[in-house]
């Protein structure tokens, strides 16, 4: 069971870097269309606008891709001189305290959602874009980041118990960078 949810997430997950991918690509013809306009004195505007709300979006969801895909930095001086369970251990902290960081930035995003909601913000632009619409997108990736970082953590506990430390390290272990003895 908690290979088919390990696999189920990172399926997921990667089907939301798919998604992200198209969406960058989209962005960047749009950017490329509209400066080549440019050269024609014309323009469709707000591209600078909408590529930072595409990279705000595209940063948190692939957030949660990254961490699947064991592509965060890590920095595991001592690790590497511990034996398996010690290397467990130390995997079940870096993803306890990834988790509970992100899920505290969650929870702060939060009122910046709900501010901007209540107050009918805008932004500040030719385009004037009711700022809840990026602002969803932005805080709905860092949720799905905590949610992500929370099944593995509870995943990784069950490993644990079980003390099938190879499945830790495949789950939320520093990933292919190479491991070398000191």
């Amino acid at each position: 069971m908690i290979d088919t949810i390990a696999t189920a997430l990172r399926r997921l997950n990667k089907m939301i870097a798919l998604v992200l991918g198209m969406v960058l690509l989209v962005t960047a013809g749009f950017i490329i269309v509209d400066i080549t306009m440019r050269q024609f004195a014309r323009s469709l505007g707000g591209s600078d606008e909408i590529s930072g709300y595409v990279m705000a979006g595209v940063a948190s969801w692939g957030l949660s891709y990254a961490l699947t895909e064991l592509a965060h930095v890590r920095i595991d001086l001592i690790r590497y001189k511990l034996r398996a369970g010690g290397k467990a251990l130390m995997d079940l902290f870096a993803i306890t305290v990834l988790a509970a960081t992100v899920s505290i930035i969650a929870f702060q995003a939060w009122p910046v959602l709900e501010k901007s909601i209540t107050r009918s913000s805008r932004a500040n632009t030719p385009l004037e874009t009711p700022l809840w619409i990026p602002q969803v997108v932005w805080f709905s990736g860092w949720v799905w980041f905590a949610v992500s970082a929370c099944v593995l953590v509870a995943l990784t506990c069950a490993l644990l118990v079980r003390r099938d430390f190879a499945k830790v390290e495949a789950l939320v272990g520093p990933g292919s960078e190479g491991e070398t003895e000191q």
